[in-house]
């Protein structure tokens, strides 16, 4: 089948040809069909199998007729995260190129005025992340009335992100007769309970089954034999490294993924320092750099890219030829969007896991997700690095051990050849006390202090309590006159 036989605009047609696509893929030829008959559909793929295509071809087609108005656009598109959105966005661009449908782009990190000017003037298609989407409607500047078609798009990520309440919200400030395509990789009970609400009769798209990975991606699984975990992140820095070495110049970009943002910018250094080419992208970085290291990945400037899970959709890089995962991740569903990110397209694809002992429940998590153990390799590249690492690993601790004993009692030959001291003798308090700023007997230097001045305050009288006044009255009159009185008065 070709897209020529699904009924598109020939507009669109003409800018999928120019875009170089000649055949649809499985999701595209059940999907896009049915969208064109108004249909809700539920279409559940793999990442990498061209979702977003099913319903950017389709909208552009139905929205070529019409026109917008202001503050009312006309279809919604819903993403997870920038980066989605900003792909989706680029689809349109290539897509719609012949047609002349406005476009306004919804995201966080941009100025609220710039999005305001565009809604303003009235937009075909609007794409949105659900926070800055309900920050727009209660700031008065949106109204979804208007909506024709919405989409959402990886809705197993929403629920992941939390942005299952806003979905809800926004499914109800659009009106019922809207058209709904509804596209995830995995069904959970959530998704289900949502598309059970929100969808009129949808028919249901399933080209692969729920949460498997692509036959045309060659897995493979490297373990680091950390023995001690104080030593683990090291080995596995030193075992990426030798991988990357390994594979040579079949490597032509990668997406190393790493669970925790630290993580990202540490590897990030650690691989600068040693020379390789790469950029880093997590969620806390401006809106601006993320975007200037995308399109410096997209454009072959940067040969590495290491990311959290903010990378592992949205980024339709058909040239990615492998995937890194320096964690084993805490949630084996991202593992199928993680090497996802290769062997897209048809392209063949090779994916890394790089599991230490600490990983072993992680790892059995994944391998029952997919269905299959994941291959194990062993590269001497990587015995060696991993060796080496130990080994520096001890003589820096070697090396400090030394320090620390030079800086303190020396070294144990120097120790054998001092005298021996008691630890109590005099010389010994001696000199600690001195140390302290104590004062040793026989120490005649005047005692620094208030001199011959003594302060008024000090010389003044303090009246006793009358309890006091009588026993210390008493007291003194029995002196007086007892027989002894001299005597204990001289005493």
């Amino acid at each position: 089948m070709k897209f020529s036989e699904l009924g598109l605009d020939p507009k669109v047609l003409q800018a999928v040809e120019e875009a170089g696509y000649e055949t649809p893929t499985p999701i595209q030829a059940q999907a896009i069909p049915h969208a064109l008959q108004g249909r809700d559909v539920l279409g559940i793929a793999q990442t990498g199998t061209g979702k977003t295509a099913s319903f950017t071809l389709p909208m552009i087609s139905h929205l070529a007729s019409g026109r917008a108005r202001a503050r009312l656009p006309r279809s919604l598109i819903l993403a997870p995260t920038r980066e989605l959105a900003a792909q989706v966005s680029e689809n349109f661009e290539t897509y719609g190129k012949y047609h002349k449908l406005s476009m306004a782009l919804l995201i966080g990190g941009v100025s609220f005025a710039e999005q305001d000017r565009i809604i303003d003037r009235g937009v075909d298609v609007l794409i949105a992340t659900p926070g800055r989407l309900i920050d727009h409607f209660e700031r008065g500047k949106l109204m979804l009335t208007g909506i024709e078609i919405m989409v959402v798009d990886e809705a197993d990520r929403m629920l992941d992100m939390g942005f299952i309440e806003d979905l809800e919200r926004i499914f109800k400030l659009t009106p019922f007769t809207r058209q709904t395509l509804f596209f995830s990789a995995t069904m959970p009970p959530e998704i289900t309970r949502l598309t059970n609400e929100f969808l009129s009769n949808p028919v249901r798209v399933e080209v692969e089954k729920p949460a498997t990975t692509a036959e045309t991606i060659d897995q493979r699984l490297c373990e680091v034999p950390a023995a001690r975990r104080d030593r683990t992140d090291r080995e596995k820095r030193a075992a990426l490294r030798a991988l990357i070495k390994q594979e040579g110049d079949v490597l032509t970009n990668g997406i190393i993924f790493c669970n925790r943002k630290r993580d990202v910018s540490i590897l990030y250094k650690s691989l600068t320092s040693h020379g390789f080419s790469c950029g880093a992208l997590h969620g806390d970085l401006d809106q601006s750099v993320r975007m200037q290291v995308l399109a410096g990945f997209k454009n072959d400037q940067i040969k590495l890219l290491v990311a959290s899970d903010v990378a592992a959709r949205g980024l339709d890089i058909p040239s990615v030829s492998h995937v890194f995962n320096y964690d084993v991740p805490f949630h084996a569903e991202d593992y199928v969007h993680r090497i996802g990110r290769t062997g897209r397209a048809g392209r063949s694809g090779v994916a890394y896991t790089i599991c230490a002992p600490a990983d072993t429940k992680l790892l059995a998590k994944v391998e029952e997700l997919i269905g299959k153990p994941i291959p194990r390799i062993e590269l001497a590249g990587v015995t060696d690095a991993t060796e080496q690492t130990a080994a520096e690993t001890d003589s820096d601790e070697r090396k400090h051990a030394r320090r620390g004993r030079g800086r303190g009692r020396g070294t144990r030959a120097e120790q054998d050849r001092a005298p021996a001291r008691s630890a109590d003798s005099d010389e010994g308090k001696s000199k600690r006390s001195r140390r302290r700023g104590g004062r040793r007997d026989g120490d005649d230097r005047p005692v620094v202090g208030m001199g011959d001045h003594v302060p008024a305050f000090l010389l003044r009288e303090v009246p006793l309590p009358s309890s006091s006044r009588r026993t210390a009255k008493k007291g003194s009159e029995t002196s007086a006159e007892g027989p002894d009185a001299e005597e204990l008065n001289a005493a």
